[in-house]
């Protein structure tokens, strides 16, 4: 069963009101995300209350700085997912857009989480600001959400190694092409969901067929060759290598997830898929001649299923 989507533009459904919030953007559920969550599932069944995990979308970001490079960690089906792993009886989105922006903090506490949307507590990270200019913050929510009845915690951030787990870490470690880090942080692989389409099909004609993805607004990792799995339509998991970048030698350069899967000769176009990355292999690189390219994909492919543990069946 899925959990609900809800709107924070539409008042909360009578069943969902007085419940817990944990309030934030929550790109990529990582460690720190999952702590604040955490807090607000074990307050809400302590007291037998709804238990809701909120997120923005668009990123504020996006909102505020519109020719930002992509930079999303998951999509809103990903952590609508994830929020019910983590025991959510609801998500609720906040969409981001000029009213929100402009929407006082006093104004978000009692007409957006009191009026609109009943909560009866909100847990959120220690830094977490909101309203407008960033008028609000945890002290604020505490005094003006008591008015409102509304009760209000805070979680402070969660360390790994010396440094605190934060989104912006991930995406300097993907960028890196540090995909070990990356886990252990989102606690999960990171993943990219999208619909296959048709390419060029050069891939098929020299014997390594790919499923070729857009990265839409999703970070772009270090651009190179990716030990992958892939969750396939009816939940089979597949290995593979995958090319996330421009393809340097073909021309014109596109960009594009192409990953090639190990044992699997069906069709996937039109349909949508999610690949994981598991380990970077090597940079990109332009090759002279198919031929060339052919013998380093036929290596790359041997270090992928030796770095997934698959075995060859050929």
């Amino acid at each position: 069963m899925t959990i609900p989507r809800l709107s924070a533009s539409h008042p909360m459904p009578e069943s969902l009101r007085g419940g817990v919030i944990a309030l934030g953007n929550f790109d990529g559920f990582h460690r720190g995300h999952q702590a604040v969550a955490g807090e607000a599932l074990d307050w809400a069944r302590a007291e037998g209350r709804p238990a809701i995990i909120a997120t923005f979308d668009p990123h504020p970001v996006r909102y505020f700085t519109p020719d930002a490079a992509p930079f999303r960690l998951t999509t809103l089906d990903q952590r609508q997912e994830l929020f019910e792993a983590a025991g959510a009886d609801a998500m609720l989105v906040f969409e981001f857009g000029t009213e929100l922006a402009s929407t006082s903090a006093e104004d978000f506490i009692a007409q957006l989480l009191g009026q609109r949307l009943g909560a009866a507590g909100v847990v959120t990270g220690e830094d977490f600001t909101f309203g407008r200019g960033r008028g609000g913050n945890i002290e604020v929510l505490r005094e003006r959400g008591a008015i409102h009845g509304i009760s209000a915690r805070a979680v402070g951030a969660v360390s790994e190694e010396g440094e605190v787990v934060s989104s912006s870490r991930i995406r300097e470690a993907l960028k890196a092409g540090d995909c070990g880090t990356a886990t252990h942080l989102l606690t999960r692989p990171f993943a990219i969901r999208g619909v296959v389409q048709h390419g060029d099909k050069v891939g098929r004609t020299i014997g390594f067929p790919t499923a070729n993805l857009a990265m839409g607004n999703y970070l772009r990792p270090r651009y190179g060759i990716y030990a992958v799995t892939a969750t396939l339509p009816g939940g089979r998991v597949v290995h593979g290598a995958a090319n996330m970048g421009i393809r340097p030698t073909f021309d014109p350069p596109k960009e594009l997830l192409e990953p090639h899967f190990f044992d699997f000769s069906g069709d996937l176009y039109g349909q949508e898929i999610e690949v994981e990355f598991h380990h970077f292999l090597r940079p990109e690189a332009k090759f002279d001649s198919l031929e060339a390219l052919t013998a380093q994909m036929e290596a790359d492919c041997l270090q992928a299923r030796h770095l997934l543990g698959t075995a060859s069946r050929d």
